[in-house]
């Protein structure tokens, strides 16, 4: 074993983070476990991932559990996660395991990727964590530390290839999915992105960015562009108690999901005018303004929202509508962008 990895592992035994999908060190964990936890935590913090995986393991204890779900309710149970299309493509993969590979995840890295929504990185935590398998391990905490360790200049995205072909020649044979989560672990509490803590970290001494003392340089990284930002107008319509509310189509932003009717998301200088607005109600009700804007960041654009409210004389049927009870609306699993908007009603 290298000499990098070897601190490293030493370190990890000391030091690892008590998590509920890790098993104790040189033990292969539960591939269901893992699988879940990678998929949540894409672009979520770790201690916002605890409280879902457990939650989600205590309805659906096995992959044969989760396919056999309704997918609208696994899409409610991840209500407030973001990234909605990983909960389709979770649901879709656990089908996929279950009706192609008898409720057993493939135990390669390769066979792994051919599932739904499992990409490069997450089919080689799979593969490493669960299965032994001496796979490079490489999200954004390993991309940090690899990229200080081996000073590499490249600028991010396009150094992903320098920084894997790094890891994988300090990734072990023996423990490989301990080293990849000591890796994550060292990310995470000692290679921060700003002020990094290099006493504590178990291999400065084979680090050329510390012996350079330029750590905080690396990873080097394109400038971020501008978000642009979109506005739109939101609808509340309620009759009896109950609320109008939208099953949003399966492809696209918040697929499947539960949404108010709304104008489209469009990136303009003001909100929709009323001659505009008009044709998007979901009812000729008498509408008026609420006061407050709410407001939404996602990956690729800011939102503005302005929130119409009225009261509808009779429960209209209506394409891709449902209603839904007023003082129940946190059962119904809305994204967090509708509960803004929605914390805006009379």
């Amino acid at each position: 074993m290298n000499k990098t990895a070897q601190q490293l592992l030493d370190w990890y035994d000391r030091n690892r983070r008590d998590l509920p999908w890790r098993v104790a060190p040189g033990i292969s964990a539960n591939p269901y476990h893992v699988w879940l936890s990678e998929i949540m935590l894409q672009q979520t913090t770790v201690a916002t991932v605890k409280g879902y995986f457990e939650k989600f393991l205590a309805r659906w204890p096995s992959v044969d559990a989760l396919a056999a779900a309704p997918q609208e309710e696994v899409l409610q149970e991840w209500a407030g996660l973001g990234y909605y299309a990983r909960a389709r493509n979770l649901h879709k993969c656990a089908q996929a395991v279950v009706t192609d590979h008898k409720g057993n995840f493939p135990k390669t890295e390769e066979g792994l990727k051919a599932l739904p929504g499992i990409g490069d990185y997450t089919a080689a935590a799979i593969a490493a964590i669960a299965f032994g398998e001496a796979a490079a391990v490489v999200d954004g905490n390993v991309e940090r530390v690899v990229s200080r360790l081996f000073r590499v200049t490249d600028v991010l995205p396009g150094a992903r290839k320098v920084i894997k072909a790094h890891t994988t020649t300090i990734t072990p044979l023996d423990r490989p999915g301990d080293f990849a989560q000591a890796m994550m672990d060292l990310g995470s509490g000692v290679c921060t992105p700003k002020a990094p803590k290099c006493l504590l970290c178990p291999i400065r001494s084979n680090c050329a960015a510390h012996e350079a003392g330029d750590m905080e340089r690396f990873p080097v990284k394109a400038p971020k562009k501008t978000k642009p930002t979109r506005r739109a107008i939101s609808f509340w319509l309620e009759h009896d108690g109950h609320v109008l509310l939208e099953r949003r189509p399966q492809k696209g932003l918040l697929g499947g999901m539960p949404g108010l009717f709304s104008t489209p998301w469009e990136e303009r200088a003001t909100f929709p005018t009323k001659e505009e607005w008009l044709a998007h109600r979901p009812s000729e009700d008498y509408w008026k303004p609420v006061d407050g804007m709410a407001k939404h960041t996602f990956t690729h654009f800011h939102l503005e929202t302005q929130l119409l409210a009225a009261k509808a004389d009779n429960k209209l049927n209506i394409e891709n509508g449902f209603w839904h009870p007023v003082g129940d609306i946190a059962s119904v699993g809305l994204p967090t962008v509708f509960k803004k908007i929605a914390a805006l009603r009379p």
